[in-house]
Formats: C-alpha cells, sequence, structure tokens
C-alpha cells in the first residue's frame, strides 16, 4: 500500500533537498525545520511545481505549534497539510481544510495508550509513527486507530522501507535522497 502512488514522502531539511525533490516526479513532501519568514515562498514554489507539501507545524521557527499557528499557516501559506503532535492542532488543521497528521514518538506501551487516544479525540487525517522501524508497531497503531501510519524515523535501507510499507504503512517518511532516489520510479 502506497499514498497515493507513492512510497516515500521526502522530508526536506534544506533548500538543496528541495530542489532536488522538485527535480522528481514526487507529487507529496514534508517540509521540516522551516523559519517562518520561508513558509510562503516554499510553498508558493512547490505548488509552481506540482507539489503538496505537508509542513511540520512544530518545527517552524518563529511560530507557535497551536491552533493559532495553524490558522495563520492555513490562510498565510496554505500548504497541503501539517504534521503536528498536538491535538488542538490538528483539530484546527482539519477545521480549515487541511491534511492533519498526527506524529506518534512510540517510546513504550504508554506512549501506545496516549497516541491511541489522541488519535480518537483528534481525528487526524493520518498518523506518523515513529521510529518507523518496527513494524509491529505500525500494525498495532492502524488497528487500534483505523487511520492510514506514514513510517519515519531511523529507517535507512531500502528493506527498513520495504518492511515497514508490508506492515501497513501507507508511506515512509524520510530525509535520505539516496532512498528518494531508490523509490522514485514507484
Amino acid at each position: 500500500m502506497s499514498f497515493n502512488g507513492q512510497a516515500i514522502l521526502p522530508a526536506i531539511r534544506s533548500m538543496k533537498d528541495f530542489e532536488k525533490m522538485l527535480s522528481m516526479k514526487y507529487e507529496y513532501g514534508v517540509f521540516l525545520d522551516l523559519h517562518i519568514g520561508q513558509v510562503k515562498s516554499v510553498l508558493d514554489l512547490a505548488q509552481q511545481n506540482g507539489k503538496k507539501m505537508f509542513v511540520h507545524l512544530d518545527l517552524i521557527n518563529g511560530l507557535a505549534g497551536d491552533e493559532h499557528g495553524v490558522e495563520f499557516i492555513a490562510r498565510y501559506a496554505k500548504p497541503y497539510g501539517i504534521i503536528s503532535t498536538k491535538g488542538s492542532a490538528l483539530v484546527k488543521a482539519r477545521q480549515k481544510g487541511l491534511v492533519a497528521t498526527q506524529r506518534a514518538f512510540i517510546l513504550d506501551s504508554n506512549a501506545v495508550n496516549r497516541s491511541v487516544r489522541l488519535a480518537q479525540k483528534a481525528e487526524p487525517d493520518f498518523i506518523e509513527v515513529l521510529p518507523g522501524v518496527a513494524p509491529k508497531i505500525i500494525q498495532l497503531i492502524r488497528h487500534e486507530t483505523g487511520k492510514p501510519v506514514f513510517a519515519g524515523g531511523l529507517i535507512e535501507t531500502k528493506e527498513e522501507v520495504e518492511a515497514a510499507l508490508s506492515a501497513g504503512a501507507s508511506a515512509v517518511t524520510t530525509s535520505d535522497v539516496a532512498l528518494w532516489k531508490e523509490f522514485a520510479g514507484n
């Protein structure tokens, strides 16, 4: 299973990587580590190139990662969607017509339970599970929430991507350009 035909969601950490992503056939991607002053220009450039981008709300420097930050980013920059660990931001994103992705750090069974409760309350469109190298957790979160799952974090090889997808991940988020290239034709 893949996200709209994409096994990989390129995670952009630099403008150099963004340029690489623009030259590839990927339609969807994720911006990490942006400065608030860059958000509108990079999203405009992405849209001009037919790219639909998520922004990681919690990692935008100079912007609060709360519901007010969502309102601002939705009106000002119009991303395809947001990624956040905060339930209020996810709810507001959906209200504003953005695709909402809950980022869940799964460290132990308590984290699983908290993530499931947050998903039930916030009703995100997707859940990004970190680390993504745990197929058992991908299956568990998908089963418990009924939501499509992205796998991210610590995935470094083609085999790990394939294992995450086989476990039911809809896509793998990665900043590893070599993996982008490996899966660009898929």
